[in-house]
């Protein structure tokens, strides 16, 4: 199973194994990670499982599609290098290993 790697704002880290196929969202939300709301249960609606990732994961990662980038105009800081909402990535064997911060708040 594909390890994920959650880090909360104060720093606390969370490493998770997760079965293929779930979201990196309902990961966090399934193991009772603070720091990732998710209010609209993923449907992309909102920016509250907004992430900074690791940045040597940023090249492995599929590129947000339009809704994605609509909504992290959303998220609390943004950063356009680094910013993916936790819904939209797919846990896959080539994930393992991924690295995730949480920034100080969702909005």
């Amino acid at each position: 199973m594909p390890r994920i790697t959650y880090i909360e704002f104060g720093g606390r880290q969370h490493v998770i194994d997760l079965p293929n196929g779930v979201s990196v969202m309902e990961g966090a939300r399934d193991n009772g990670i603070l720091g990732i709301r998710a209010d609209c249960g993923g449907a992309c609606a909102c920016s509250t499982c907004h992430v900074y990732v690791d940045p040597g994961w940023m090249d492995r990662l599929p590129p947000p599609g339009p809704m994605e980038e609509d909504m992290l105009d959303f998220a609390y800081q943004p950063d356009p290098a680094r910013s993916r909402l936790t819904c939209q990535l797919r846990v896959s064997d080539d994930l393992d290993g991924l690295v995730v911060s949480m920034p100080e708040a969702q909005s």
